[in-house]
C-alpha cells in the first residue's frame, strides 16, 4: 500500500489517518528522501501518536531544483476541448522549476496576465535515473516511478496564445503547485493507475473530473518517449497531462476558419474580446480545491487548495491567513 509524505519546514512527515509522524532522516531533497525510504517506512509502522496533519503547514513535497517536464494534450477529453480530431502526436515541453509551489500558497497572477487558467495534472516523481534510451515497459514502472503528487499546471492563456510559448506561459513563480503528498507507491499499486480520478473545482464548482482511463499516452510510453532525448533523475517530476473542462476551449469551426484569414493582430483581438466574456478564467480571491485518489482511498493524493492573488496584493493561504490545514 502506498505511503503518504508530507514535508514541512521541520522536515518529513509519514502521514497516516489523519496524523503524521516525524521521519528519522538527514534528507534534505526529495531524492534523498526517496533514497532513504527505510526511514519513511519505519517512521509510517512505529506506532506512534504522531501530530495532526491541521496542525502541520506543507511545503511542496517536490524540491527544487529539478527537472519538470510536462505532457501537451494527453486526455482525450482535453484534445475535444482543444479543437483536435484524429491522431495527436506525442509532445512535451519544460517548465521552470522556480514555478514550483507549496498545496496551499496563493497562485500569484502577473499583472499583465488577463487569462489565467488551471490544469490539475498528475505528477510521476522519478526515483530512478532514466538515460536517454531507456525503453519503459508497464511492468517497469516501479523501477523508474517512486511516487505521485497532484500538481496544477497553471496557464498564462494570453501569454500562451500570442506567443505560442508554453515556457513562459507556465513558468511565473507558483505556476506548479505540487502536493501536499507525495504518494510512494509499492509495486502492486501500479496496477491501480487507471482507477486515480482527478477532480479540480474552483469555488465549489466542478470543472474537472476524469479518471486516468481517458488519458492517451500512459506513464510507461510517456517515459519512453521522453528518454528518447531527455534523460530524468531521482526527483524530477513529470506531469502527464490535463483532461477537459479547463476554461480555454477551441472555438467553433466556422470561426477558427474566418480567424485564419485575418492578420495576427486583428484574429488575437478578437479571439480575446470574445474571451473576456468567458467567466471560468481565474479571478483575485477564487480558491482551486484539486483531489487525486482511487474510489477506495488506497491511493489518496490528499486536497490541494489554492487562493488566486494579483502580483500587486498580499499573498493568501487558503481559506484564511493563518489557516494550518495541510490536507484532508
Amino acid at each position: 500500500m502506498s505511503t503518504n509524505v508530507l514535508r514541512t519546514a521541520d522536515g518529513w512527515w509519514a502521514v497516516r489517518d489523519g496524523r503524521a509522524v516525524l521521519v528519522d532522516t538527514k534528507a534534505v531533497t526529495t531524492a534523498e528522501l526517496i533514497a532513504d525510504r527505510a526511514a519513511v517506512r519505519e517512521a509510517a509502522t512505529s506506532g506512534e501518536a504522531g501530530t495532526p496533519v491541521a496542525d502541520l503547514v506543507a511545503l511542496s513535497p517536490v524540491t527544487t531544483p529539478c527537472r519538470v517536464v510536462a505532457q501537451m494534450i494527453n486526455y482525450r477529453s482535453h484534445a475535444r476541448d482543444s479543437g483536435f480530431t484524429g491522431d495527436i502526436p506525442p509532445a512535451f515541453f519544460r517548465k521552470a522549476s522556480g514555478s514550483v509551489s507549496g498545496p496551499r500558497e496563493s497562485i500569484v497572477r502577473p499583472g499583465h496576465v488577463n487569462f489565467l487558467d488551471y490544469e490539475i495534472e498528475l505528477g510521476l516523481v522519478m526515483g530512478a535515473p532514466l538515460p536517454v534510451g531507456t525503453v519503459v515497459a508497464e511492468g517497469d514502472l516501479p523501477s523508474y516511478v517512486a511516487g505521485l503528487v497532484i500538481t496544477n499546471d497553471v496557464s498564462a492563456r494570453d501569454v500562451q496564445l500570442t506567443k505560442t510559448q508554453f515556457y513562459e506561459s507556465k513558468s511565473y513563480p507558483t505556476f506548479t503547485p505540487t502536493g501536499p503528498y507525495l504518494a510512494l507507491l509499492d509495486p502492486e499499486d501500479f496496477a491501480r493507475f487507471l482507477d486515480l480520478r482527478l477532480k479540480l473545482s474552483v469555488n465549489g464548482e466542478l470543472r474537472q473530473d476524469r479518471t486516468l482511463a481517458d488519458m492517451i499516452v500512459r506513464p510507461a510510453q510517456a517515459l519512453t518517449l521522453l528518454a528518447r532525448f531527455q534523460t530524468l533523475d531521482p526527483g524530477d517530476l513529470l506531469l502527464t497531462g490535463t483532461p477537459g473542462g479547463t476554461a480555454l476551449k477551441a472555438p467553433p469551426k466556422p470561426l477558427e476558419k474566418i480567424g485564419a484569414l485575418l492578420p495576427p493582430a486583428v484574429k488575437w483581438k478578437a479571439f480575446f474580446k470574445s474571451q473576456a466574456r468567458n467567466p471560468r478564467y481565474l479571478h483575485t480571491g477564487d480558491v482551486i480545491t484539486a483531489t487525486i485518489a482511487t474510489p477506495d482511498g488506497r491511493i489518496d493524493l490528499g486536497e490541494q487548495r489554492t487562493p488566486v492573488a494579483h502580483a500587486n496584493e498580499p499573498h493568501m493561504r487558503a481559506e484564511h491567513n493563518s489557516s494550518r490545514s495541510a490536507a484532508r
